[in-house]
């Protein structure tokens, strides 16, 4: 598969194979598909980080068994921590089961799971000892304080013995050329050279540096081959095999690297980025990063996995059922009100984008009659609102029946509001990313809402905060935002005031 031409030195235009001659002769290089020689990217010496893996390398379970080594673990621990306690107390066996599931779901929430390219177990023992600690305030009703201490003694013990002697396998089998996983590193420059060079100097990283990927004009004497420029990066991936990306200051503009590397999310590769001024210590825990030899990498969420999908869902389904309950008695008020002022039918049906590719019809309490432009008028005028419609909206108790959307499945209760089609057509035109915001279900209130983005105010804004919300979601914040929904709705709040 041929590639557009890239400027490229004489060092990495040299075509390794007779089809790679073919191809630059023909204008196009470097070839994604061709996998880069062995004497293309080595030192020289053989390392363990040359773009020519063993065979044992690609092996198809590798990449479960280095996915499944930290959870496998830390499974096996608390399993044993379990059974030590148990066998001490006596006591029913579903309190240490629940204490497990409920310890693993934490570590996995937490991304103690992912697997570091340093494989140092001392920087996250202040968070693994939170995730460990945590679920166990849930069983203190059922479980005594000192069956609980020992639980969490054995637990925390077994956990960081098993992490520690699995770190210790991992490292040893990357120096012996096994266990490795490609890597690619976004940008050409000094310091992702160094980091290329750190990687094959230290084979226990575990990762064997590809090439780069690049679009400026680049010196003659790189190590790697240059292997497209930063927008390719999907068929880069795929072509070579690509299980870790390091982004290093490529030529560019940044807004340009986030659009790409989110449609990379869904190809399943680990992606840190190397910050800017990183010679200055940052103020940011150590447990929070990753490093290659001391040069500090921030790594991205991956997206949203099962758990925490399935958490956000209980947490809505629950929250929705809840709140639901506790409207009814309002919600019947409110309806007859509207039922007496002569509107219409109490509620308002209409279909809105809740996500990518997929409609819904919401609903909501009626403040206005029926009108056949209601799905392309954006601003309603005041003086067709009746005193009940204008404090409806006003307080976004027209919001209320939305919940039986929520325990539908529809929506979130916390998300970026969903928009008609109409108006999600013509934004998705004029507003870069405004697509992005659909990649989690939209909600009954969010955070460009708590910040006083709703009505005629400006959609880019709302569009940042809707993608810096699916960014860093958390149940944490799923509850602030609801909390400071709350506020504003009692007057405790003004929506856009400092949080």
């Amino acid at each position: 598969m041929a590639t557009k031409s890239q400027p490229q030195p004489a060092a990495a235009r040299r075509p390794a194979s007779a089809a790679a001659a073919a191809a630059a002769a023909a204008g196009s290089w470097p070839p994604l598909a061709m996998t880069p020689t062995a004497s293309a990217v080595q030192g020289g010496h053989g390392e363990p980080g040359a773009a020519g893996a063993p065979a044992a390398d690609r092996w198809p379970g590798q990449r479960v068994l280095l996915a499944m080594a930290l959870p496998g673990a830390d499974l096996l621990a608390l399993a044993g921590a379990a059974g030590v306690s148990w066998a001490a107390t006596g006591r029913a066996g579903w309190l240490y089961a629940g204490y497990c599931c409920a310890a693993l779901l934490a570590m996995s929430v937490s991304g103690l799971h992912r697997l570091r390219i340093c494989l140092r177990v001392s920087d996250q023992l202040g968070r693994i000892l939170a995730a460990i600690a945590g679920p166990l305030l849930i069983l203190l009703p059922w479980l005594p304080g000192p069956a609980a201490l020992r639980l969490v003694l054995w637990s925390a013990g077994l956990v960081l013995s098993a992490r520690a002697v699995t770190c210790a396998a991992l490292r040893a089998a990357h120096r012996r050329g096994h266990l490795t996983e490609a890597a690619l590193l976004v940008g050409a420059g000094q310091t992702s050279q160094q980091i290329a060079a750190l990687l094959r100097r230290h084979p226990e990283l575990g990762l064997r540096p590809q090439g780069y990927l690049e679009a400026a004009a680049l010196p003659a004497d790189l190590d790697l081959p240059v292997l497209g420029a930063p927008g390719q990066l999907a068929e880069v991936i795929a072509a070579h095999r690509i299980r870790r990306v390091i982004v290093c200051f490529p030529a560019g503009r940044d807004e340009d690297m986030v659009t790409v590397l989110r449609e990379c999310r869904s190809l399943g590769v680990d992606t840190c980025v190397v910050p800017r001024l990183h010679e200055l210590g940052a103020a940011v825990p150590r447990a929070c990063l990753d490093e290659v030899w001391d040069i500090p990498l921030v790594p991205l969420r991956s997206g949203h996995g099962i758990a925490a999908r399935t958490l956000k869902r209980t947490f809505d389904i629950v929250g929705a059922a809840v709140l639901l309950a506790l409207a009814a008695p309002l919600l019947a008020v409110l309806g007859l009100m509207i039922k007496l002022s002569g509107t219409g039918p109490m509620l308002f049906r209409q279909i809105r984008v809740v996500r990518t590719a997929r409609l819904a019809t919401i609903l909501k309490l009626r403040t206005l009659a029926e009108r056949s432009n209601s799905d392309t008028c954006w601003v309603v005028p005041t003086f067709e609102l009746t005193p009940l419609a204008r404090w409806l909206r006003r307080t976004h108790l027209d919001e209320l029946p939305q919940l039986v959307n929520v325990l539908r499945g529809e929506m979130s209760l916390v998300g970026p509001r969903p928009e008609r089609p109409y108006f999600t057509e013509r934004f998705k035109r004029e507003i870069p990313r405004y697509e992005d915001r659909h990649r989690m279900r939209g909600g009954l209130t969010g955070w460009a809402q708590v910040h006083g983005l709703h009505g005629d105010t400006s959609v880019h804004e709302r569009v940042r905060l809707d993608n810096a919300y699916v960014e860093y979601w958390s149940v944490w914040l799923d509850a602030v935002i609801l909390t400071a929904t709350f506020a504003s709705l009692i007057g405790l709040r003004r929506p856009g005031q400092a949080r």
